[in-house]
């Protein structure tokens, strides 16, 4: 059976995304503004680029090479599309991160916004280790009250698989294994969202 994330319209994402009522997709494109102008580095790779929300704020002027990886061929074919200006900087690979570790390359800088969930902790611990990041930044979402962890909207259906790869995610328990692979928590940053939710952005340097 394929990814639950390769049958989910980039448009329906987007929308719920976007709703008043969730409003991850403008929290997000704020934190990743930024996420691509906190660290000294020439080049970052996004995880779970979807329709990349986010990629404006690159600057060509700083970045030589900037990845955007995802599983969905839909996706990746928006952030082409909707980037083109970008061409000479943005490079998009399609990659099941589950399987297919050996095809995530070498990063200065990896973001992986509300990835993990979807991967587990174990995958992520070897696609980091495969990139070898001077930085790591990470968005994790808290839920704050006991509703479902998809907020409520008219696309809901459109997600009603993502039980099959979602993990529950814990600020700590991403720390620790990190820190076990020699990366440091430098920086730890709350957002409150709408319906009982917060994004929780933990940055990390790896230990020399």
């Amino acid at each position: 059976m394929n990814n639950p994330w390769e049958d989910i319209k980039l448009d329906d994402y987007e929308r719920h995304m976007s709703l008043d009522s969730v409003r991850q997709l403008q929290a997000m494109n704020l934190i990743m503004s930024r996420q691509f102008n906190d660290y000294p580095v020439s080049t970052a790779m996004v995880l779970g680029v979807a329709g990349g929300n986010g990629l404006e704020h690159v600057d060509p002027k700083k970045y030589h090479t900037v990845y955007g990886i995802d599983i969905n061929e839909e996706y990746l074919n928006a952030v082409k599309e909707r980037y083109a200006y970008l061409s000479d900087v943005l490079v998009c690979l399609r990659a099941d991160l589950i399987s297919e570790t050996d095809k995530v390359p070498h990063a200065e800088l990896v973001i992986a916004n509300l990835l993990v969930e979807y991967i587990g902790y174990d995958v992520f611990r070897e696609v980091i280790l495969r990139a070898d990041p001077e930085y790591v930044s990470c968005v994790i979402q808290i839920n704050t009250d006991s509703k479902q962890w998809v907020s409520d909207s008219p696309y809901l259906h459109s997600f009603d698989r993502l039980d099959e790869v979602h993990h529950q995610m814990e600020g700590s328990e991403l720390v620790t294994l990190l820190k076990e692979i020699r990366y440091s928590c430098i920086l730890e940053d709350r957002t409150d969202l709408p319906n009982g939710k917060a994004l929780l952005r933990l940055d990390f340097r790896k230990i020399s």
